[in-house]
C-alpha cells in the first residue's frame, strides 16, 4: 500500500472531510440503535466497478480525497467506484453520506446514484439477490452539486459494507465525489401506533350512549347533536387505549353551507380538545368549517395536549360541492405528530391520485382519510348506489402500496372502513356492523421486497420528474379526445 493510499484511509477513519466536497458536512459521532458506541470502520479496498467491459466510464482519483467518474462517450456507460468496509455490526445504525460535483450530464438526478450493499461485491456485480440494499438519498445544494445521505441498518451477522457511486445514461460528463463518510449514528425505535377508526351508520341511532358533550356551548341544535354523537364514539373508542382516532367525513357540523360550519378553534371543537387531553390521544375530526368569509370541508388535527395541530381543506372537490359555494383547499400540509408524521385527504380527493403522492412526498407515514364514497366503487350505469367491496378495497389498498404510508379510511356508512399498511394488507375492516374498528400499526416494520430493496426507497427513487411535465400542464386537464365528426362544430351567437 502506498503512502497516499494510506493517508487517504487514516482521513476516513478520522472523520477529516475532504477539502470542498464536504466541508459543510462535519462528522457526529453517536450512539448505534443498541445504544453503545461503535468504532469506526476500516476501509478494506476501493476500486473501480462496472457491469461489462464496454459499459466502464472513465474513473481517476483525485488529490483532495475523492474520486472521478466520466461519460465513456456511450450510451451503454454504467459504472464508477465501490468501497469495502469492514467492522460493520449487524442491526447497528450507521449515518452514510457523501457529496458529488457534476458538470455536463445529461441529467444529473438519473445519472448520480449511490447505494450501500452489505457483504463484499465483485466489480461486475449487479444482482442483488436477495440480500438487502439501500439507497443513498439525493439531496441537490445548487446546480451543479448535490449530497447523498441515509441512516442504514446492516442486518443481522453482516460485518461488511459495500458503497457503490453509480454513474449511468449519460455519454458525457464529469463528476467527482466526496469518499464516503460512515459513522455509527443513533436511530430511536419509533413506537407502534394503535389506531381506532370510529364511524355509524346514518340512517340508524349510534348504538354508544349519547353524552350530552355540546351542553351550554350556545350551538345549533344540529351542531350540538353532532358534537354529542361523535364525541360519544369518540369516549367509547377511548377505552380501547388508542394513539390516534379518526372520523368520517363532516361529521362535526349541521345542515346547511353557513349554518351548519364551525369555526376551527372555536366552540365545537373545545370538547374535542377536552377528550384529546385527558385521554392523550391525537384526533382527525371531519368538519364543515368556517374560515372567515370562506367555508371548506376539512380535517382537523387535535393533538394529545388538546391544541389543535393542523387542518387540511380538501383539495378535490365533489361535483355538487363545487357548486355550492364551498372552497378548495391550496395545499397538501403534513403534521408532525409524536406518533409519526400524518396527512388527510378527504373523499374525492383519492379519485385523483395525484393528492396521495403529494402527501407521500411531502414525508407523510400514515394518511387519514374521512370518505363518504367513492364513485369508482359504485355502479357505472343510472340507479340507486350500491357499494363494491371490492374495488374499494382495490382502490385503498392501491394508495396504501402506491405510496408506501398506512392508510387510515373512514367511511361514513361504516361499512369499508379500513386501516391498511403499505404492503396493501388490510389489518382491520368494518362490514358495517361495528362503531368502533381498531388495528395497530407499526413503523418500524422492516419490510423489504424478495430481492432485499427497500421498496419504500425504490418507490420514490425510481421517479423520474423531468419526464413528468405532462403531468402539471394546466392546459392539459384531461386526455384529448378526438371530436365527432358527425356533430356541427359550436357557434358563440350574440345576445
Amino acid at each position: 500500500m502506498n503512502r497516499s493510499h494510506k493517508r487517504r484511509i487514516t482521513l476516513v477513519l478520522c472523520g477529516v472531510l475532504g477539502a470542498g466536497a464536504l466541508s459543510g458536512l462535519a462528522p457526529s459521532w453517536g450512539l448505534s440503535r443498541a445504544g453503545a458506541a461503535e468504532p469506526p470502520l476500516r476501509l478494506e479496498r476501493s476500486e473501480a466497478w462496472a457491469p461489462l467491459a464496454i459499459a466502464a466510464p472513465v474513473t481517476g482519483r483525485t488529490s483532495d480525497d475523492s474520486v472521478s467518474i466520466e461519460g465513456n462517450g456511450t450510451r451503454t456507460c454504467c459504472g464508477g467506484w465501490q468501497f469495502l468496509y469492514n467492522g460493520v455490526a449487524g442491526k447497528h445504525a450507521y449515518r452514510v453520506r457523501t457529496r458529488v460535483e457534476h458538470q455536463g450530464l445529461a441529467h444529473a438526478r438519473d445519472s448520480l446514484v449511490a447505494v450501500v450493499l452489505y457483504d463484499a461485491w465483485s466489480p461486475t456485480q449487479t444482482e442483488t439477490g436477495e440480500r438487502p440494499c439501500n439507497y443513498l438519498l439525493p439531496h441537490p445544494v445548487s446546480d451543479d452539486a448535490m449530497d447523498f445521505e441515509a441512516v442504514v441498518v446492516p442486518p443481522e451477522g453482516a460485518t461488511r459494507m459495500t458503497v457503490r457511486y453509480i454513474f449511468r445514461w449519460s455519454e458525457r460528463g464529469r463528476s467527482r465525489w466526496a469518499t464516503p463518510r460512515i459513522e455509527p449514528a443513533s436511530l430511536p425505535a419509533k413506537k407502534p401506533v394503535k389506531i381506532c377508526v370510529v364511524s355509524t351508520r346514518t340512517s340508524t341511532p349510534a348504538r354508544t350512549k349519547v353524552q350530552p358533550l355540546a351542553r351550554g356551548l350556545g350551538l345549533p341544535d344540529d351542531v350540538a347533536r353532532s358534537v354529542d354523537v361523535w364525541g360519544s364514539l369518540i369516549l367509547a373508542a377511548c377505552d380501547r387505549k388508542p394513539n390516534l382516532i379518526v372520523t368520517p367525513e363532516t361529521v362535526i357540523g349541521g345542515k346547511g353551507l353557513v349554518e351548519g360550519s364551525v369555526t376551527v378553534p372555536g366552540p365545537a371543537m373545545k370538547p374535542f380538545q377536552t377528550i384529546a387531553r385527558e385521554h392523550k390521544i391525537h384526533l382527525v375530526l371531519g368538519t364543515k368549517q368556517r374560515d372567515g368569509d370562506a367555508y371548506y370541508n376539512s380535517a382537523v388535527v387535535i393533538g394529545p395536549g388538546g391544541e389543535i395541530a393542523g387542518v387540511y381543506h380538501k383539495v378535490h372537490l365533489a361535483t355538487s360541492e363545487g357548486l355550492s359555494g364551498l372552497s378548495a383547499g391550496a395545499s397538501f400540509p403534513v403534521f408532525e405528530t409524536g406518533i409519526g408524521r400524518l396527512g388527510c385527504l378527504i373523499c374525492m380527493d383519492t379519485t385523483v391520485s395525484e393528492s396521495a403522492r403529494m402527501l407521500a412526498l411531502n414525508g407523510a407515514e400514515v394518511i387519514c382519510f374521512p370518505i363518504m364514497g367513492d364513485l369508482r366503487a359504485d355502479r357505472f350505469s343510472p340507479g340507486s348506489p350500491i357499494f363494491q367491496e371490492e374495488r374499494w378495497k382495490a382502490i385503498m389498498r392501491t394508495r396504501a402500496l402506491d405510496n408506501q404510508v398506512c392508510m387510515v379510511v373512514a367511511r361514513n356508512e361504516a361499512q369499508g372502513s379500513c386501516i391498511i399498511d403499505r404492503k396493501g394488507d388490510i389489518l382491520a375492516w368494518n362490514e358495517g356492523d361495528q362503531e368502533v374498528i381498531e388495528a395497530t400499526h407499526i413503523p418500524d416494520d422492516g419490510y423489504r421486497a424478495w430481492d432485499g430493496t427497500d421498496f419504500r426507497e425504490v418507490t420514490f427513487l425510481l421517479r423520474r420528474p423531468h419526464l413528468y411535465g405532462s403531468y402539471t400542464e394546466e392546459g392539459l386537464t384531461a386526455p384529448p379526445r378526438r371530436p365527432n365528426p358527425s356533430l356541427p362544430a359550436p357557434r358563440l351567437t350574440g345576445p
